[in-house]
């Protein structure tokens, strides 16, 4: 196979997250995108150490497994992956995964028992609490569109008027906005050139109370009464209930939303969930899990996890990479004090007013990086929670988490392949899994979240994982060399 030819071939298998394993007469090449039992077509785009990558160029024939889809743009946005198979099929996929992944990252001939499978979501449709769409064109000079990215494109946009992981105020809200600011003839932030008003529209709706929070984001390069737009989405008739609209700006060249200000059009800038029987107060910007429902089965898991192994009882409890909390205050019964540690500032503002409103008092929040914090804390934990970011705890920080020597660490961890990369920290300081399990919180997509109780078996020293760490940062700088993982 040579970079550019066209091959053709049956996908054997999926890997994480989303790379089909072609095989054809001239060997193995990696797919992304393509579902298992296809016969597909690919252009060679790479070739190193012997594999090649290809990029999908046509499925000549469906997979045995594959049904209709609910969704028309499917294939053509990038946000799912597996919503033209059974929702079984895709949770099979995704077990499948998981196990292979971290059976990999365990010593050869070791026991998996440990791993209890995948939990499916409670809800497969309309189960996302948050969104960011893009302003942008379908096509070149194409008219506004506000959406998704097109399955591997930068710039172009497609339409989510008929997203099936929202629900229909989200599709309302997105149709409406869209059709108010191309009458308007506003423009959008061009990716290139850096210039345009529109970059993007946050949603995010509770699941319990049905509280809708709606954020524009915008350039500073043009002008508007904002009021009008907020009030043309007041009139909408939704199920739910709008409870903030909000105007961030944000003049940065990358595209993400960074906040440089934010205005309340209307009502609050914030909204009111409810997980596990406890009340959280949501901001636009902090980390809340996208599905609600999800979580609930997600926590109740690890909180039964820890009830069975007696962690905890009246000790204390490290909740590292915190969030809002949400752990933090599940814990809080059965710890003498709970201290969670978050570096966005805003979701430590929010957690501490969450134990408020609460009425949970042991629970103690800090902002700051873990790595840094951890030094400024007296107290030792008798406990240590890990909700890492998607590329896993920081390889510096672990040799410090790991020196604490505690009997038992939770690892919660939205990328398997991260958490499979942390996973060979733990096993030298002599811990080993002894209970775990996939959540699917983020159906149709290629994402999964997953849940390990690693429990200390030997008593090494801190000292020797030292040079682990070093290894570790080794492979942390040349981590997913692959690249173009999607996100959850």
């Amino acid at each position: 196979m040579k970079k550019g030819e066209v091959i053709e071939g049956v996908v054997r298998e999926v890997k994480f997250p989303n790379k089909g394993i072609v095989e054809t007469e001239d060997g193995i090449c990696v797919v992304k995108n393509a579902i298992t039992g296809q016969r597909v077509q690919a252009r060679i785009n790479k070739k190193r150490k012997g594999k090649a990558e290809g990029a999908l160029l046509k499925v000549v024939e469906r997979s045995p497994l594959e049904r209709e889809t609910p969704c028309p743009v499917f294939g053509i946005c990038g946000g799912c992956t597996y919503l033209c198979l059974p929702y079984e099929e895709q949770c099979r996929i995704k077990e499948q995964q998981v196990r292979e992944i971290l059976t990999e990252a365990m010593p050869e001939g070791s026991s998996m028992d440990w791993f209890e499978g995948i939990l499916g979501s409670p809800a497969v449709y309309g189960y996302r609490n948050k969104m960011e769409y893009s302003f942008g064109d379908e096509y070149k000079d194409g008219p506004l569109a506000l959406g998704m990215h097109r399955r591997g494109s930068f710039y172009d946009i497609t339409g989510a008027e008929s997203c099936v992981i929202v629900d229909e105020d989200y599709r309302k809200i997105v149709s409406a906005t869209r059709q108010y600011w191309a009458d308007k003839g506003a423009s959008f932030f061009h990716r290139l050139r850096h210039t345009g008003y529109l970059r993007h529209l946050l949603v995010r709706k509770a699941a319990a109370t049905g509280e809708i929070l709606i954020d524009l984001v915008t350039t500073s390069q043009e002008s508007y009464a904002l009021d009008e737009f907020a009030g043309m989405l007041l009139e909408l008739d939704l199920k739910g209930k709008i409870v903030g609209i909000l105007h961030t700006t944000n003049n940065a060249v990358a595209d993400v939303i960074r906040d440089e200000g934010t205005q309340i059009l209307y009502g609050r800038d914030s909204f009111t969930e409810h997980l596990l029987g406890l009340e959280f107060k949501v901001t636009p910007f902090s980390f809340f899990q996208t599905n609600s429902r999800g979580a609930e089965l997600l926590y109740e898991t690890a909180r039964s996890f820890l009830a069975d192994a007696g962690s905890a009882k009246k000790g204390v409890v490290y909740d590292l990479y915190c969030g809002t909390g949400t752990i933090s205050q599940l814990m809080a019964p059965v710890a003498s004090k709970v201290i969670g540690v978050e570096i966005v500032e805003e979701a430590v503002e929010a957690a501490r007013e969450n134990a408020q409103r609460n009425g949970i008092g042991n629970c103690k929040f800090i902002a700051g990086d873990v790595l840094k914090v951890l030094d400024e804390i007296d107290e030792k934990p008798d406990l240590i929670i890990l909700d890492p970011p998607r590329d896993g705890v920081h390889p510096k920080a672990l040799p410090r988490i790991l020196g604490y020597g505690v009997k038992q660490i939770l690892y919660i961890s939205c990328k398997p392949t991260s958490l499979a990369r942390d996973l060979p920290a733990f096993l030298e300081a002599g811990y080993q899994p002894v209970r775990g399990v996939s959540v699917d919180q983020f159906p149709w997509t290629a994402n999964v979240e997953s849940c390990v109780l690693l429990e200390r078996v030997s008593n090494r020293k801190a000292d020797s994982y030292v040079k682990l760490n070093v290894k570790m940062e080794d492979y942390y700088r040349i981590k997913d060399a692959e690249g173009g993982e999607a996100d959850g």
